[in-house]
């Protein structure tokens, strides 16, 4: 057994004697840290020659090409591959490429830089992703974004700006409506809809003697869950600007990529 041993480690010395020092170290280094220096070089100029070829436009991304339309059976057909896209978002129209299963609140928050509707269950339940589309509130996960084309979309963006709240806005900051905030813009656009199309069906608020209920505010914004427990706020806030007469405000242009 002892000799067996020593022929054993005189077999790896003779192994390691036949390489220079700098193959040795490597092999050191490999061993030790899992990756040599020189992989790791060589794994460097390869991503640097791929973001060179990117970015002169040399290669292009399959997930960003467009891909023609094409039609079967007298019925044009979208997709696999990217589209182009048109949307009518806070009065402006926005485009973009994108592959046809990509969702309203992806293509607002991944490619149009409108972020204030969240993504949270991601299921279509929590309502942080409500925004309005001709008038009626929808989760913006539930809803592919090509499916939008020509209709009217409106997002937290449009309501108002920091330097000037819209009422409702304001409404629920004055009354504490809110802890994390990160369900609030979608509590504000239910709300807002919902203050909207009272307006609309002849219900403006306290100056036609109509004023919306607490239960009313219960169930109107009974789509939206907020994991703070904040509804002691937010339904107060609510009454109170549809007392300011919230509903119909004129909403200044949302920033964000278009034409």
């Amino acid at each position: 057994m002892a000799a067996e041993d020593s022929d054993q480690r005189a077999g790896r010395a003779g192994g390691n004697a036949g390489k220079g020092p700098s193959e040795q170290a490597e092999r050191t280094e490999r061993n030790e840290q899992g990756l040599s220096r020189r992989d790791f070089l060589r794994t460097g100029a390869a991503a640097g020659a791929l973001g060179t070829a990117l970015l002169t436009g040399e290669a292009q991304s399959p997930s960003t090409a467009a891909v023609p339309a094409r039609r079967e059976a007298g019925v044009e057909l979208a997709g696999p591959g990217p589209v182009p896209m048109s949307w009518r978002i806070n009065g402006r129209q926005l485009q973009a490429t994108l592959e046809p299963r990509v969702t309203l609140l992806d293509a607002l928050r991944d490619h149009l830089e409108l972020t204030g509707a969240k993504r949270v269950c991601d299921r279509g339940t929590c309502g942080a992703c409500t925004v309005l589309i001709d008038g009626r509130t929808a989760y913006a996960c539930s809803i592919l974004a090509i499916e939008a084309q020509g209709r009217s979309i409106e997002t937290i963006e449009g309501l108002g700006t920091p330097e000037h709240l819209h009422p409702l806005q304001a409404a629920i900051v004055e009354h504490d409506g809110q802890q994390c905030g990160f369900c609030t813009p979608g509590f504000v656009m239910a709300a807002k809809g919902w203050l909207d199309r009272r307006a609309r069906a002849g219900h403006p608020g306290d100056l036609a003697g109509a004023a919306p209920t607490a239960a009313e505010v219960h169930r109107a914004l009974s789509g939206n869950f907020c994991r703070c427990g904040t509804y002691a706020g937010l339904r107060p806030a609510v009454l109170a600007a549809a007392a300011a007469g919230a509903a119909e405000r004129p909403r200044p242009a949302a920033k964000g990529k278009g034409a």
